[in-house]
């Protein structure tokens, strides 16, 4: 993502910002405070298979205007419904006001996550922080599909942190990541989740621009997600590496099985018992089946929730199956049926 300037914008508020974002002491702060440090915009640990891109760039180096951007937002219950109390947004980064659409829940907040750039581009470092206080309820997604651009030099990031506390109800369901030819993306999602939360967690990758025929050109695409208990117990780790160009490919049958589109759906939740809640995802998905697509669902460890993959080659046949499953994993937990969510 690119910007001729770096805009920074905060919004204060009367809750102190510790109680929503816990802030990791660094060292002294430059003009740009903690956030334009490495140590915040970097991920810890890179995967070897993105870390051998690394070099330097002729233009616009990590860390130059517009090449960092960062979004700190904190929902907390207020006034009988889920209000954003903390906003913090560096450019490319931003969002509009929270929405309330939904008539069957009035108190749930839809955020749409949005970028002054048209995609991400070589050297970009992205960091998102989502703190959802206790009892919130909370839908957020991206405006629209991210692009990720051809990169000559380096690699780009992109970190995403969620912590979810006590009763609190998220649903994160970004739209898909489109890598162009030759790019390279490592997405990091770390949670941290309360036993009485419920998150709803989606991811989809797309072999690349499939209108022109563009698939799997990308040097790499990888994803971590991390989830952890408040107490650092770990309830779910899984770790996507899609390399076309090394040896094996990305299209057998232990990967994406020649297909274009891989969708992740993950929810985690103490709400009804497990086994209930794979049987409605896997009947949903059954409904949407043809012969293009595959899936499955299985639980996940320690009876913590259930996850789903799903593989296909048609754009619109995948959106209409993973909506069908969010949403009737949204009636399931919540007892209303979830609403159309528009991006236009």
């Amino acid at each position: 993502m690119t910007a001729p300037t770096a805009v920074a914008a905060e919004i204060d508020t009367d809750e102190p910002a510790e109680q929503l974002a816990p802030v990791v002491p660094l060292r002294a702060p430059n003009a740009g405070g903690y956030r334009l440090q490495p140590e915040y915009y970097e991920p810890k640990r890179v995967p070897i298979e993105v870390q051998r891109h690394a070099g330097s760039q002729p233009i616009l180096p990590v860390g130059s205007p517009g090449k960092v951007g960062i979004l700190q937002l904190g929902f907390a219950q207020n006034r009988g419904r889920t209000e954003l109390v903390q906003h913090y947004q560096k450019s490319p980064l931003q969002i509009m006001h929270p929405l309330y659409f939904n008539p069957e829940r009035p108190d749930m907040a839809y955020t749409y996550l949005m970028s002054t750039g048209g995609g991400i581009v070589q050297g970009d470092r992205l960091r998102t922080d989502l703190a959802f206080g206790p009892g919130t309820s909370a839908y957020v997604t991206t405006q629209a599909h991210t692009r990720a651009y051809r990169m000559e030099h380096d690699y780009a990031v992109s970190l995403m942190n969620i912590t979810v506390e006590a009763d609190a109800y998220v649903e994160y369901l970004p739209e898909p990541v489109v890598p162009f030819a030759q790019s390279r993306l490592y997405q990091q999602t770390e949670v941290v989740l309360d036993e009485s939360a419920t998150l709803l967690l989606g991811e989809i990758v797309y072999a690349g621009r499939l209108a022109r025929g563009e698939r799997h050109e990308y040097d790499v695409y990888a994803s971590d997600l991390e989830v952890r208990r408040p107490d650092g117990r770990l309830v779910a780790l899984d770790r996507v590496r899609l390399c076309p160009g090394d040896e094996g490919g990305v299209e057998g049958l232990g990967v994406l099985a020649d297909h274009d589109i891989l969708a992740m759906l993950y929810v985690f939740t103490s709400r009804v018992p497990v086994a209930a809640l794979a049987d409605c995802l896997h009947a949903a998905l059954a409904d949407e089946y043809d012969d293009d697509l595959m899936f499955g669902v299985s639980a996940l460890p320690g009876d913590a929730g259930v996850w789903v993959r799903l593989v296909g080659n048609d754009p619109v046949a995948m959106a209409r199956a993973n909506t069908a499953a969010t949403a009737a994993a949204h009636e399931l937990l919540t007892g209303a049926p979830a609403p159309i969510i528009r991006k236009s």
